[in-house]
């Protein structure tokens, strides 16, 4: 069950999500703005599973990065692996304060501090199925542009590709 704070208005953050994993987060968004991805926060999956990020490259690759705080975190999350059927490449983000040589070798790897990240380590690439990239595609597109149209009536006001 979803454990919703009833003090904050910020739908993408529901409660269990820690001050530090949201700023490995927003390192996160920053370098992946700068690479030139199309990036979304807890985005549902068809198995059921939610991405911490997940995100688009202009060349239509579909990432997904799973954010890890402490080694507790890495050791009781044992559903990481079923991320892969989902994207075309899996990696891990975390922060300085947690041991890199934790994280498996066949995912990719970043290191953020809330002001921006850098990749340790590429992740492999494992293509998905077209069906199974057009229906991941259209899950992102139809969440981003329905976060589009809340944030619009939130705020009052409207957003346009220019801005």
């Amino acid at each position: 069950m979803t454990i919703l704070s009833v003090y904050n208005n910020n739908p993408l953050i529901d409660g269990r999500q820690s001050e530090r994993a949201m700023l490995v987060r927003k390192g996160m968004q920053r370098l992946l703005h700068e690479m030139r991805h199309a990036v979304l926060p807890e985005l549902p999956l068809a198995s059921g599973r939610r991405a911490d990020l997940i995100t688009l490259s202009e060349k239509g690759e579909i990432w997904i990065i799973e954010i890890k705080t402490s080694i507790e975190d890495f050791r009781v999350d044992r559903k990481w692996p079923d991320y892969r059927q989902h994207c075309d490449r899996l990696f891990f983000a975390t922060h300085k304060d947690v041991p890199l040589d934790i994280f498996p070798e066949e995912c990719g790897l970043f290191l953020s501090d809330g002001y921006g990240a850098h990749m340790i380590r590429e992740a492999p690439e494992h293509r998905l199925a077209p069906a199974t990239r057009k229906s991941v595609t259209l899950n992102f597109s139809r969440a981003a542009a329905q976060r589009l149209l809340l944030a619009e009536w939130a705020t009052g006001k409207s957003f346009t590709a220019e801005e």
